[in-house]
């Protein structure tokens, strides 16, 4: 008897310690979201780069944030490195993350990694960037990209003239000589920014008002791979040495980073800085607000990423708390296995004549920031 209740004793003792085991093991990365208080919980943040000011400054946005609810942040950043992002990603899984906000670098390389992260109950956010490939990624917060590529265009067609403040059409005819650049073709916006720009030129390009002296007018002849503004320097120079003395009105630039680049690749090439074609751009970065005050970029596309980092933040907290996830966009973002659920924010075309107000007055930047 004495020995049946030992036996019956270590029994109970396995069992428990068993149980503990398997409970810790389901817990490794993330409970359900809802079913544990948030305070102190933690979250991973995955940026792509710190080479570019606009994700430094969504970085420290969407940390500042969620560090304001209570909950600890580990921030991330890529150097643009595929592998560095998948390894960091995994590591906020094993460490116990409760969500993630992901910019990726690549939204076609992360199914893996998101399997990991749907394996332990872990909530993905797409961050700007849509995650393409994969059924976990729960939600996208973005701009509306579309409508930014539209605005670029548009911005352009009032540098040249051929519209007017109001968006109506002058009567000038042209032709105006146009160069065309897209983003990076791992890079799910730069498709919607080239289609919103490639709707609004393309009827002007059909009917001759714009012509494209070197004949590249494809995305994959104009893209940048991860956008780099050496590279897009490189491919201005070559198409300034393919089109000899056509002199350019305009080039259609996806980002600032790129017309920085293809204004070094202009100015070497002789075109002096206060008779530069109408240059586009996005991102409203120092370097290019700038630009834009001493007359040599046109314009900017501004994106708030303030509100783009509030978004993020709203929608992590209302998850791990388990209510309703307020998105706006139920049918445009389809990633190849699934339509993600999406809020969209807007967005708004910076020029010389309205950088304080866009800018300054909303406390973006600071009038020192732009001296």
């Amino acid at each position: 008897m004495k020995n049946n209740r030992i036996l019956a004793g270590i029994a109970a003792g396995v069992i428990m310690v068993l149980t503990l085991v398997g409970c810790s093991g389901n817990r490794t990365g993330g409970a359900e979201p809802g079913t544990e208080p948030v305070e102190g919980s933690r979250v991973g943040v995955a940026m792509p780069t710190q080479q570019s000011e606009r994700w430094i400054a969504d970085g420290a946005n969407v940390k500042a944030s969620l560090e304001e609810l209570g909950y600890v942040v580990d921030l991330q950043y890529a150097n643009d490195d595929i592998p560095t992002q998948v390894q960091q990603i995994e590591n906020m899984i094993t460490s116990g993350a409760r969500a993630l906000v992901i910019a990726s670098i690549d939204g076609t390389t992360l199914t893996d990694v998101l399997q990991q992260a749907k394996d332990q109950n872990i909530p993905v956010i797409a961050y700007d960037r849509l995650i393409n490939g994969t059924e976990n990624v729960d939600y996208y917060t973005t701009f509306d990209n579309y409508e930014v590529g539209v605005q670029q265009a548009t911005s352009l067609l009032t540098g040249l003239g051929v519209l007017d403040e109001n968006g109506e059409e002058t009567g000038e005819e042209g032709p105006f000589n146009v160069e065309l650049f897209a983003g990076s073709p791992d890079d799910n916006n730069a498709n919607f920014f080239w289609d919103g720009a490639m709707d609004t030129l393309k009827p002007y390009m059909d009917s001759g008002v714009i012509t494209v002296p070197s004949g590249q007018t494809s995305f994959e002849q104009a893209a940048i791979l991860r956008w780099l503004p050496e590279t897009a320097q490189e491919r201005m120079e070559n198409i300034l040495t393919v089109i000899g003395d056509t002199e350019l009105d305009g080039v259609l630039s996806p980002y600032d980073g790129l017309s920085i680049g293809i204004i070094s690749a202009l100015t070497s090439g002789g075109y002096s800085a206060d008779a530069l074609p109408v240059i586009t751009g996005q991102d409203a970065e120092v370097g290019s607000v700038k630009s834009i005050i001493a007359g040599e970029q046109y314009s900017t596309i501004f994106k708030d990423t303030r509100a783009l980092g509030d978004q993020a933040v709203t929608m992590v907290d209302s998850v791990l708390k388990g209510e309703e996830v307020e998105v706006n966009d139920t049918e445009t973002y389809d990633n190849t296995v699934k339509v993600v659920p999406a809020y969209l924010l807007e967005s708004d075309i910076v020029t010389v004549d309205n950088y304080e107000e866009l800018l300054v007055d909303s406390g973006y930047y600071t009038e020192d920031d732009l001296k």
